[in-house]
């Protein structure tokens, strides 16, 4: 029978990356980033987005949030109706665009 012997690997240190503290604080201070305001959550402005008078596009909360599009359908089915519990409604505009209104209660 074969012996199984055991081999040691060294590890290398992991070089740290940026921290999110650093992050943050560069895309305060260039500008950048898709945060659309401070302390205001993306769900938050998505939904300040659905209650409008004139609803939302999918084009609209890509833009609001940094989401891709298939991300912000999701949020629509999983979180507004399913875990919220709240109703959409969606209409078709002029330009044959789908938008996104939350049902008044």
């Amino acid at each position: 029978m074969a012996r199984k012997t055991s081999v040691k690997i060294a590890r290398t240190p992991v070089k740290k990356t940026a921290t999110k503290k650093s992050v943050a604080t560069k895309s305060a201070a260039t500008g950048k980033g898709s945060s659309p305001a401070v302390g205001k959550s993306k769900k938050e402005t998505v939904l300040a987005l659905l209650r409008r008078k004139t609803g939302a596009s999918i084009e609209e909360m890509t833009k609001a949030t940094g989401w891709q599009a298939h991300s912000v359908r999701g949020f629509l089915a999983g979180t507004v109706k399913k875990k919220l519990g709240l109703e959409l409604e969606t209409k078709t505009d002029a330009k044959g665009g789908r938008r996104y209104f939350l049902k008044a209660a």
